[in-house]
């Protein structure tokens, strides 16, 4: 029982302790309710698609508090107020503040593969491939190594779109420049062929060819809003790994614009742990996270 006699679940309890300190114990900077979280999963939502568990709460919590810190907010109640009245500058650091990033030069290899199988199939035409969640630049950058392989040649005819809600992520993609820790699974010929090392060999950094980067163009995408800027045919789609974020029917609104961008023999390629079969009658599943439009003859 509480002080007014009312029972007090486990639930209750959970929520409480959760609501009161963080993982490890001591008290938070800031108080941070439910109906904070809740508020914060609505206007993400909203704005980018993006569907928040409740198991999400203390990953909200640290990502966001360093946004009151930074915009000298006291409390989540009033920086929830600050988007409410729509301030475009918080707006993209709170969408950027709570999209994860997490990708790796050929990532799910297997799809690498199959795109050469594809283009080849299609005669290596003049190809176009959307890459939908760019991320940092890895992926993009793996689409664009692949192409030049395939093609032989550092300047093939390909054009290659990279986007991502997150300007910060984006912004590291187009500068081309990473850790020598991110390539060092990749083969030695290819990181020889496509990237630069410091010449003093004491930065630790590499930086990815201009060749490879004047294949691709980088820009801010949210798959929410009702322009894209980008026009079909294209021969691929890249839309991996983000769809996870993603409740149902949203999935089902991007899916259903994708299919008239893609070409009617073009492939989508997904990530290892998403499944559209709620959109059968949009795309068809090829075998290893690659779909075909439902429509095409095959």
């Amino acid at each position: 029982m509480n002080q007014t006699g009312r029972a007090v679940s486990v639930a209750d309890v959970t929520r409480q302790l959760a609501e009161a300190k963080p993982p490890g114990g001591g008290a938070r900077e800031f108080a941070f309710t439910h109906d904070d979280f809740d508020r914060i999963a609505r206007l993400i939502h909203q704005h980018a698609g993006i569907s928040l568990s409740p198991i999400k709460f203390d990953m909200v919590y640290s990502r966001l508090a360093r946004r009151l810190r930074a915009t000298g907010d006291t409390s989540f109640a009033d920086y929830i107020r600050r988007l409410e009245r729509n301030d475009r500058a918080e707006w993209e650091t709170f969408v950027n503040s709570l999209t994860t990033n997490l990708t790796s030069f050929f990532r799910e290899a297997h799809h690498f593969d199959l795109l050469k199988q594809h283009l080849t199939r299609l005669g290596k035409p003049n190809a176009r491939i959307w890459c939908s969640a760019a991320s940092t630049g890895e992926e993009p950058y793996s689409i664009a190594i692949t192409c030049c392989e395939l093609y032989g040649s550092m300047s093939p005819p390909v054009e290659i779109i990279a986007t991502d809600i997150d300007t910060s992520v984006l912004a590291h993609g187009q500068a081309g420049v990473y850790g020598e820790e991110r390539i060092e699974k990749m083969a030695p010929e290819l990181v020889r062929k496509y990237f630069v090392r410091d010449a003093a060999g004491r930065t630790g950094e590499v930086r990815v060819r201009p060749e490879l980067q004047r294949l691709i163009r980088f820009s801010r995408v949210n798959l929410l809003e009702p322009n894209w800027p980008v026009r079909g045919p294209l021969e691929a789609i890249f839309c991996r790994n983000v769809m996870i974020y993603f409740d149902k029917p949203t999935q089902y609104g991007i899916l259903k614009r994708f299919v008239p961008l893609l070409r009617p023999d073009g492939l989508m390629f997904a990530g290892h742990s998403e499944s559209f079969s709620h959109a059968v009658d949009l795309f068809r599943n090829h075998g290893k996270t690659v779909y075909g439009r439902a429509d095409a003859t095959r």
